[in-house]
């Protein structure tokens, strides 16, 4: 799939519109998260890309695996099922489904509205620096992900 741009409003419509198809009750084709939960874990991306999230990543680890790992998660091809995540975004606590999914939203419309100003952080913590284009890129494939993960 070629993946949308969230800095591009009909695109970014299309985000919410599969988000609003959810329901609490929907569940996941496969991983370990509820449907709350994986509304909370979409959002941490996007503060990773604002800067109110410092995320961590082991040295060793983003030595031998960032490099790829990058050329992967910025490629054509959707992300793989069950890949690992960082700490800050193992959601793993009881989460209100109304209240992740508002703030979902709009942190998306946020985004979107303040296109590559919303951008603070260049620098990711496994992937290195990443220019705007690179953290719509992944924001979107990301949300992809997770939203065929719950079949909307």
């Amino acid at each position: 799939m070629t993946h949308l741009n969230l800095f591009n409003k009909e695109d970014c419509d299309y985000y919410i519109n599969r988000i609003n198809k959810l329901t609490p009750q929907t569940k996941a084709l496969w991983g370990k998260m509820n449907v709350a939960q994986m509304l909370c874990h979409c959002q941490k991306p996007f503060e990773m890309a604002d800067g109110t999230l410092a995320a961590t990543t082991n040295a060793v680890f983003k030595f031998f695996f960032g490099k790829s790992a990058r050329k992967q998660a910025l490629g054509e091809k959707d992300f793989k099922r069950s890949l690992p995540t960082f700490k800050e975004a193992e959601i793993v606590d009881a989460v209100e489904f109304e209240k992740e999914k508002t703030i979902l939203i709009n942190k998306i419309k946020t985004f979107n509205e303040l296109g590559e100003t919303a951008i603070k952080n260049k620098l990711h913590s496994l992937f290195g620096e990443m220019n705007s284009t690179e953290w719509n890129i992944l924001l979107a494939k990301h949300l992809h992900h997770h939203l065929n993960q719950f079949g909307v």
